[in-house]
């Protein structure tokens, strides 16, 4: 594998099957936690920033010269979509001063969250999607992550009230 192809399927990950997208979002989670636990929310949001750039460079590469826009085994997009979703989690955590063990709701709320405005494809995350470019590939999942993101505090606040 070359260093394109270990980014989009998230060193292989993709290329799980059922369901390739499930698993990068379920890989997502352990290491948002890992980069949670080295450097809080600002170095997640540093991980999303710097995976969007590197997720939107491999999916070009993947996908030069080929009909499919949006293969399956490239779940990069997942993996960052996810990390955005979970980020008011971490967020949450760190201002709490508690580990993100305790919030395990948002970490729930999160991951499903994310699933279903990834495959229901709303408004902007469908016209993303529907752009046919590896910036849309990027961007269906970083408005889903958006969303779902919105859904967890949304979540968070009505729970903690």
């Amino acid at each position: 594998m070359n260093i394109s192809q270990l980014i989009a399927t998230v060193c292989g990950v993709g290329h799980l099957k059922p369901a390739p997208g499930t698993w990068g979002s379920a890989v997502a989670l352990p290491i948002a936690w890992l980069i949670h636990v080295i450097g809080g929310p600002i170095l997640l949001g540093i991980f999303i920033v710097t995976g969007f750039l590197k997720g939107w460079w491999a999916t070009v590469q993947e996908t030069k010269g080929k009909d499919d826009h949006d293969p399956s085994e490239i779940v990069v997009d997942e993996l960052v979509g996810q990390w955005i979703a979970f980020l008011p989690v971490s967020i949450g955590a760190a201002a709490m001063g508690a580990p993100l063990t305790a919030l395990w709701p948002g970490w729930i709320t999160a991951f499903v969250l994310f699933r279903l405005f990834d495959i229901w494809k709303p408004g902007p995350i469908g016209w993303a999607d529907r752009r046919g470019d590896a910036l849309g590939v990027m961007l269906d999942d970083v408005i889903a992550g958006i969303f779902a993101a919105i859904g967890v505090t949304i979540f968070a606040a009505i729970s903690h009230m």
